[in-house]
């Protein structure tokens, strides 16, 4: 018969013999094992004779800092994952603990429930994620989303060159954290990639990942979106409806282009982060929440800080720890194996077989600029396989190809669209000049069709599946009737 599993152990360093007592009470409730101490030493002392599931230490102590235990536990690599009490308002020291490497900060005086939850967290961190789940056992990515492992998220992070080993190495230190994690790298550079890999690989793989693109919302719906609005709060408000904080709940919530907030929303959000509780709009009550947040941007936030437009408060907030994503000309070595799993998933999605790249071809990419990314490559690459027709790709990277590439990509494209004028010179940022023009190209032939995809796919020479993919990369609305024939060309 199986041994009955031990309950879990946890570990109390506090001075103050109320409230030590008070987490004691709540933490054998919860069926836990429970070992107190009074001081730095006699907390250490415990943690020398045995092994621990948490550690909930104060800031302060008589003989220390709560941070000394911290510093204590890593230099001995220690497992159990670390919880840290701080002041009220001490917003500089819960920052300072996460640096250090705790597991989660919670401040004074504590609101029991939370307390509860985030003591769980670290339990289940610290004792069971990967030694008690089965090999490639699935978790969830979030609400609506296929399920993954740590290491799917990670393998979809394509490249083994340095700089994207360090990438990956550090998303798996930080992802046992609840820390706030800025990600920064230019446009194109795959960071919301980076963002899902550390929910997956993080005790919040099963809950939900919400990714908020904060550049895209009008500045009059930012506080509705994020913290949620009571009926009749707002004109068109016609129900309640939670925000992007709920939603996200025991799951990570993904900021996007963070440094597009504008600064009252700043204000608000500091103060969401802080509080770990939100105010929906029309609501007289707070409701706490539980999120990780992680963030990005590939702006220079300090530089903006310095500039008055990004507060600084919020920054050290979300920049606790920092993953830079390098640009793909400083991983050229990564070039071919993305290529591979570029051309495979967009022969996936557009139903053509995926061709294979000559050498010649690799060359050409590896000599190019590609100052968009990995976006770039991938738009490349799937205007080459569109114009394809044979087992082996071709790739003109001639200043004149991408022209041709998007011009043949339609019958009608050859032709000049009616009100759209050519550019004046050599345009400043290509990629976007020809995705105007096929953007333009794209709903000129959707409107003289009704919108009606299918019609619209053949007056162009396209697949249904292509113009699907199109509609979908360019972010074209296609509202009004659904295709009457869609299901039987699907």
């Amino acid at each position: 018969m199986p041994q009955p599993t031990a309950a879990p152990h946890v570990l109390v360093v506090d001075d103050e013999p109320d409230l030590r007592t008070l987490y004691e009470l709540t933490l054998l409730r919860e069926g836990y094992r429970v070992d107190a101490a009074g001081t730095l030493e006699e907390g250490w002392s415990l943690l020398q004779q045995q092994r621990f599931d948490a550690v909930i230490t104060d800031m302060r102590l008589p003989d220390g800092l709560g941070l000394d235990l911290l510093h204590r536990m890593a230099a001995q690599q220690r497992p159990e994952r670390c919880i840290v009490m701080t002041a009220y308002g001490s917003a500089e020291n819960a920052v300072e603990a996460l640096k250090a490497g705790a597991f989660d900060y919670l401040t004074k005086p504590v609101d029991l429930k939370q307390f509860r939850t985030v003591v769980a967290s670290a339990i289940q961190e610290s004792g069971t994620p990967e030694r008690h789940r089965s090999p490639g056992a699935p978790r969830a990515q979030g609400a609506g989303e296929p399920r993954a492992t740590g290491g799917a998220a990670l393998q979809r992070l394509v490249g083994e060159s340095a700089p994207m080993r360090q990438v990956k190495e550090r998303i798996e230190k930080v992802a046992r954290s609840m820390a706030p994690v800025l990600v920064r790298g230019e446009s194109g550079t795959g960071k919301e990639l980076v963002a899902r890999a550390i929910h997956a690989c993080s005790h919040r793989a099963d809950g939900p990942f919400i990714a908020v693109n904060c550049s895209a919302i009008p500045e009059t719906l930012l506080e509705a979106e994020f913290f949620g609005a009571k009926k009749g709060s707002y004109t068109g408000a016609s129900a309640d409806r939670e925000g992007y904080f709920q939603a996200a709940r025991s799951g990570t919530l993904f900021l996007d282009e963070i440094g597009d907030l504008p600064l009252p929303m700043q204000s608000k959000l500091l103060r969401a982060i802080q509080e770990r509780s939100v105010r929906a709009l029309g609501s007289t009550q707070e409701d706490a929440v539980d999120v990780r947040i992680v963030s990005a941007t590939h702006k220079d936030l300090a530089a903006d800080v310095q500039a008055g437009r990004f507060r600084q408060d919020l920054f050290y907030r979300l920049n606790v720890i920092e993953i830079l994503v390098p640009p793909l000309r400083e991983r050229r070595e990564d070039l071919p194996a993305l290529c591979a799993a570029l051309l495979a998933r967009i022969a996936h999605e557009t139903g053509l077989p995926a061709p294979q790249l000559s050498p010649q071809v690799l060359e050409q990419l590896q000599a190019h600029p590609l100052p968009g990314n990995v976006r770039e490559l991938e738009n490349l690459l799937h205007r080459a396989l569109a114009l394809s027709d044979g087992t082996e790709l071709q790739v003109d990277l001639s200043p004149s190809a991408p022209a041709v590439a998007a011009a043949a990509a339609s019958p009608e494209a050859a032709s000049p669209v009616p009100g759209t004028a050519e550019p004046a010179g050599v345009p400043s940022d290509l990629q976007a000049y020809l995705d105007q023009q096929e953007r333009e190209i794209l709903v000129k032939a959707l409107k003289e069709t009704n919108f009606n995809r299918t019609a619209a796919a053949q007056r162009l020479g396209l697949s249904l599946r292509q113009i699907r993919y199109r509609i979908s990369r360019l972010g074209i609305p296609t509202p009004g009737t659904e295709d009457a024939d869609e299901a039987s060309d699907a």
